[in-house]
């Protein structure tokens, strides 16, 4: 396994497959910036699935064995079950996975599933339908979410829930979403408020931390202590003490984890990022499409790239300047 400037493996690979997505988050798409006349890429400058092809068997000899299918929102790209089914039969990862925000995710739940989609995470801020529709920025009601993510349970699929927190905002929604997701067994991943993008808002006073909110959840359940490492996953993860279901606690900002970052992200117009608060990627696209593409050229430079990485910016954020421009999270998904 080829290792990082920190001695860092590559196993996990986030692919973007389309900038484009049917809600406008604040702390993703902010409608302010993302409003009607936003011009959003080309589908000719998605990457061709066939791209993603030799892509993902390059990323396989590099180490990668778990695959994550992102956006903007990923169930609004066409021929998306045809190339799951792909990923699945043809290159044999692991495990994949689909990030959405569960909108369409009720009529196609079935389809995910037969194609050979793993687990399926699904972003919900609120279950108060006022909340929701603020942070959602369109007014959307979670009851279709919901509905989604029934379904995906319904179908066998792992469920997970990321609930973004931000102060003044949701934090009221922490312990109702606990409950909600507690009842039915789901894991439900609370996030810190991070700075993604450029056009978020972001300011420290607004960031709920990962201690603050285990402290609410704590008012009400008995909870303990599953994983709190962050070296092979994202989350601190912990469980109800009745066994009920699990929780986790994704502490980018207060408890930065970047020391066991094993992740590339491919964003949705092809560039190649290796943290997820970067401000340049490698072109992916232009490699592929020129006229003396190989693919062995291509493998040896994914690996003179990763092998040059040092990227730690959560651990640096309060030493050094924020970046004056970082990739828009709608690229690569988070």
């Amino acid at each position: 396994m080829i290792k990082d400037q920190l001695g860092r493996g590559l196993t996990d690979l986030r692919i973007s497959l389309t900038d484009r997505c049917n809600l406008r988050c604040s702390y993703c798409m902010p409608k302010e910036i993302f409003g009607p006349d936003y011009v959003f890429l080309r589908k000719a400058e998605w990457l061709r699935f066939s791209e993603l092809d030799d892509l993902v068997a390059a990323f396989v000899r590099l180490g990668v064995r778990k695959i994550r299918l992102t956006g903007g929102e990923p169930l609004l790209r066409p021929g998306l079950a045809k190339y799951i089914h792909g990923l699945k039969h043809l290159h044999r990862i692991e495990d994949i996975a689909m990030t959405t925000n569960g909108l369409r995710l009720a009529e196609r739940a079935g389809e995910l599933k037969l194609a050979g989609l793993d687990r399926v995470t699904v972003s919900l801020d609120a279950l108060d339908p006022e909340i929701a529709g603020t942070m959602n920025g369109r007014g959307v009601s979670p009851r279709a979410v919901l509905a989604g993510i029934a379904a995906a349970q319904h179908e066998g699929f792992q469920v997970k829930v990321n609930m973004v927190v931000e102060r003044g905002v949701n934090d009221g929604e922490i312990l109702p979403m606990a409950r909600y997701f507690k009842q039915r067994g789901i894991s439900l991943r609370f996030i810190e408020f991070m700075d993604v993008g450029n056009h978020n808002g972001w300011k420290m006073e607004r960031v709920v931390s990962g201690r603050e909110i285990l402290s609410a959840i704590q008012t009400e359940f008995e909870v303990e202590a599953v994983d709190l490492s962050s070296s092979q996953q994202v989350a601190k993860r912990y469980r109800y003490a009745d066994g009920s279901a699990e929780f986790g606690l994704i502490t980018s900002v207060t408890q930065p984890f970047c020391g066991g970052c094993t992740r590339a992200r491919i964003s949705a117009d092809g560039k190649l990022y290796t943290c997820l608060f970067a401000s340049s990627g490698l072109d992916l696209k232009q490699i592929l499409r020129a006229n003396d593409y190989d693919r062995d050229q291509l493998f040896g430079l994914l690996s003179r790239h990763w092998g040059a990485r040092g990227d730690r910016y959560s651990e640096l954020r309060s030493q050094t300047k924020q970046a004056a421009h970082k990739v828009e999270m709608s690229y690569i998904g988070g």
